[in-house]
Formats: C-alpha cells, structure tokens, sequence
C-alpha cells in the first residue's frame, strides 16, 4: 500500500467520523420538551386550554429574603442573617446583611475583622460559630494564601445603606442543627443550620 492510498484510507475515515458526530448530535437537540425554533407555529397540545403566563425573573426576585435572626449592633447598625447552609464541601456559609440605620456613616468595623488585617485586610474575620452541645468554636475558614472566605472591604457603611456579608466556617457534625453565632459588636444569635 503506498502512502498515497493511506491517506485517502484516513481521509475517508475522518469524514466518516464526522458524519458519525454530525449525526449523532443533530439526535441530542430534542430534549423532550417539544422546543420548535423560534418564529415556527406550533400546535396546541391541549385545545381550548389558555396559556398561562410564566413568572419573569424581575417578580420572581422581588420577594423579601427570609431573615432567620436580626440583631441590634452599635449607632444603629443591624444584622441580619438570612442563610446558614450546610455544604457537600463539608462547611457551612453564613449569609445576611449588615444595615445602617443611623444617620451618621458607621466606621467602626475595626472589631469585624478579628486578627485577620495583614492577610484578609478589612473583612468579617472575626465572626464565628459556637456549638454549645459539642462545646466547640468554629472560626472562619481561610483559603491557600491565609486570606479569609469571607466579605473583605467594609470600611464604612454609610447612613441608610445595606451591605451583604457571607462567612464560611468548617461544618460541625451532622448531628448538629443549631449554632450560636457571634459577629463583634452584636449580640448573638441562635440559628438553625439548614440542609
């Protein structure tokens, strides 16, 4: 067989293949829902049945989130906690709010960030969770470079502005579904762990 006859053998082959994909993909663009493109007419299902209209993104968002606990801090701020997930990961995230509801800008969150300042900088280090049953302190996970998985950069909340916070802190056993959480400044709060 000469290289000119192998080269056609492999040219063949890869059209044939690509024919296979071709194929094989045009099969995989139905996925069962009965999708035609865009403009076509299609044909009612079910006749006399009026279409009923799907909720936009817009009103689907519009709903307040859940607050699970809300705390009074110093010079009006408030905290509020929406979410404490259980992760497949093996940690837990703590996500709210933090709002001022004073009329003055806040500074003073200094205590926020716990002894995280050379590698996390300004931040809400400082946070962490208590399992009074297990008699352990969870404090927030840090990442490869030390810095921690939690909101950086809140330096001052200004007078009637809401910044959101997450903090994330190694799961404590499963058995556990309740947590004291403590954010400086505030008072803590109780919290079920979901998931």
């Amino acid at each position: 067989m000469s290289i000119r006859n192998t080269v056609k053998v492999r040219g063949g082959a890869a059209v044939a293949v690509a024919a296979v994909l071709v194929l094989a993909l045009a099969g995989c663009g139905d996925d069962g829902q009965g999708k035609t493109p865009q403009g076509a007419p299609t044909a009612d299902k079910n006749p006399g049945s009026a279409a009923q209209p799907q909720p936009s993104a817009s009103s689907q968002s519009s709903a307040p989130p859940q607050v699970l606990a809300k705390v009074n801090g110093e010079a009006g701020v408030v905290l509020s906690v929406h979410a404490v997930a259980r992760e497949a990961g093996g940690f837990v995230t703590v996500s709210g709010q933090i709002e001022n509801t004073g009329d003055k800008p806040f500074a003073n969150t200094a205590a926020w960030r716990g002894t995280e300042l050379k590698t996390s900088g300004v931040s809400v280090a400082g946070v962490t969770l208590v399992d009074k049953v297990g008699k352990k302190r969870y404090y927030v996970l840090r990442d490869t470079d030390g810095r921690c998985l939690c909101t950086t950069g809140v330096v001052i909340i200004e007078a009637g502005q809401s910044v959101p916070f997450f903090a994330q802190f190694p799961a404590p056993p499963a058995t556990t579904s309740e947590i004291e959480f403590n954010f400086p400044t505030f008072t803590p709060a109780t919290l079920k762990i979901s998931g």
